[in-house]
């Protein structure tokens, strides 16, 4: 799609600004971990030197993403800065193991003279998605005896668990 790449061929001044709404079924995601909801606000300025470009600006959408204690859907909004430096594709690959530097970090790379939005878009949601999504704070998660949301009221199991391994003191302490 056009819309998700940037055409730097056609770009003539040393900087620009760039401003685009995509919708969220645009960009494939391949992942469980979140589903891209609405639209995708994507606003930056372009800074050019040479072959290289510097995108420094904000992405803003929303992410379907499930709750990791209770499995309940909720909605992340994600409001992301990114300053990403361009360079052009290489040819020439490094082989082996390469140790990443920071700079690697904000460093990106583009060919046949455009800059794939999309995958910019997409690696800012991921860098945003929690590794454990939580739909609150407070979330109370599921009972682990009968499966209820515990967000949602009690249920009548026992929460007491004891360790088998005291069983036997368990029992002396009754005795006595």
């Amino acid at each position: 799609m056009s819309e998700l790449l940037l055409d730097v061929s056609q770009m003539r001044e040393a900087h620009a600004r760039v401003e685009r709404t995509v919708p969220g079924d645009a960009l494939a995601v391949e992942s469980e971990l979140f589903r891209v909801s609405g639209p995708v606000s994507l606003a930056f300025d372009v800074r050019k030197d040479g072959q290289q470009y510097r995108l420094i600006g904000r992405v803003q959408a929303a992410l379907d993403m499930e709750c990791s204690r209770c499995l309940a859907p909720f909605t992340l909004p994600v409001d992301e800065p990114f300053d990403v430096l361009y360079l052009p594709h290489s040819e020439h690959q490094t082989e082996g193991e390469v140790e990443i530097e920071d700079d690697d970090l904000t460093t990106a790379f583009y060919s046949d003279q455009a800059i794939d939005l999309g995958q910019l878009m997409l690696e800012q949601f991921f860098m945003a998605a929690p590794m454990k999504p939580l739909c609150t704070d407070e979330c109370q998660g599921l009972c682990p005896m009968c499966g209820t949301n515990r967000n949602a009221g009690a249920c009548s199991c026992a929460p007491v668990w004891v360790d088998p391994r005291l069983a036997v003191l368990e029992k002396l302490k009754k005795d006595t």
